[in-house]
């Protein structure tokens, strides 16, 4: 096999799929990127047996073949060759042992069998959907946040996806909170519902382009979900199990309405957090009364009280939260304003604009004046 490339494609592809490659491993070909050139196009993939990333690489094949390569040795390589449009040749000769060449620069590594490497699974396209590249990205950052994605609990370290027609819904949520996206789609479909593992989800997002115009096709089988866009397809494992009832945590009923400036209310628990530091495990208490929302926090580094004028309808009300949880909420939130929910002290806050575009709920904490 001989192909060559700019480092500038070859190092876009190689950053693509080396997402796939596992931190850790005792199988040394899941460690390997595969370069597929025995067709008419060059094919780079990895996969770590839970997820799987192929795209195709712009270049050219001077002699047809395949090899793997060690992702990371071969990355490194190719980052510190000098000129960024410089042409990389790769070469594999007798037993795999490949040649890089740049310019002045010549590498000798030793390659693997490209029959070793695990292909990715071929999965049925009959359900799918489409969305533009942005408004997945949009989705993701919008309910990810709210995943655990180091619990040994796989559900709460996923997103589940419900599509019903011409809507898909996205949740996450990690025990203390629950982030809702609702997406409108440009057709309609039918109906599925899966749980995707975060780490998909993440790397899925980092792959896009934030353009509206570009899509992004998602197809459902039974085990598995496919994302394909541009000349990147994307394979992984869903998560088995039924996910957790939504429907019953949440609720229309409220005592306590307060809409208020996002990014006023946001700077202001953002002061508050200088005095918290995560292990003191302090909450920030929010005292709703008509007019504004007087902010209280006591720490060991010290207080901190503010005021952030709102609107107010219903009864009076003094409640307490984890400050992150507020905080990674209205970051997420784009509108100018934002309405919540309260019931009483012990009950979740809603988080919501008027066509649920988006939900939050966020479970209050036990606080002492």
């Amino acid at each position: 096999m001989k192909l060559e490339f700019s480092q500038e494609n070859l190092l876009n592809a190689l950053g693509i799929v080396s997402r796939a490659i596992p931190s850790r491993t005792t199988n040394p070909i899941l460690e390997c990127i595969l370069f597929d050139a025995s067709e008419d196009k060059i094919r780079l993939t990895a996969n770590d047996t839970e997820l799987g990333i192929e795209t195709e690489a712009e270049g050219t094949i001077l002699e047809r073949g395949k090899v793997a390569l060690n992702a990371r040795l071969t990355l490194d390589i190719i980052r510190k060759l000098e000129g960024g449009t410089s042409s990389v040749t790769i070469e594999s000769g007798e037993n795999f042992a490949v040649t890089i060449r740049c310019e002045d620069s010549v590498f000798q590594i030793q390659g693997r069998n490209g029959e070793e490497f695990s292909y990715l699974p071929q999965i049925d396209r009959d359900n799918y959907i489409c969305l533009t590249q942005f408004t997945l990205k949009e989705a993701v950052r919008k309910t990810l946040f709210a995943a655990a994605l180091n619990d040994t609990n796989k559900m709460m370290g996923g997103i589940y996806a419900e599509v019903n027609g011409d809507t898909v819904k996205f949740v996450a949520l990690d025990g203390h909170r629950i982030a809702v996206n609702n997406v409108t789609m440009r057709e309609t479909y039918g109906s599925a519902k899966v749980i995707i593992p975060g780490k998909t989800m993440s790397e899925v997002s980092k792959i896009m382009t934030d353009d509206n115009e570009k899509e992004v096709l998602i197809y459902f089988s039974k085990n598995s979900i496919l994302f394909e866009f541009e000349k990147t397809i994307v394979i992984s494992r869903l998560i088995e199990g039924e996910y957790f009832r939504i429907g019953h945590m949440m609720s229309h009923d409220y005592e306590t309405k307060v809409t208020v400036n996002r990014l006023k209310f946001l700077n202001s628990i953002d002061r508050a957090t200088i005095l918290i530091r995560e292990s003191d495990h302090k909450p920030i208490i929010l005292n709703i009364r008509d007019g504004g929302i007087h902010l209280t926090v006591k720490s060991s580094y010290g207080t901190m009280d503010g005021d952030v004028p709102c609107t107010k309808e219903g009864r009076d009300l003094m409640i307490a939260f984890n400050p992150k949880y507020l905080l990674d909420a209205m970051r997420v939130i784009d509108d100018e304003e934002i309405t919540l929910y309260f019931t009483n002290a012990k009950s979740p806050c809603y988080i919501r604009d008027d066509a649920e575009s988006y939900i939050h709920l966020i479970l209050p904490v036990n606080f002492v004046v």
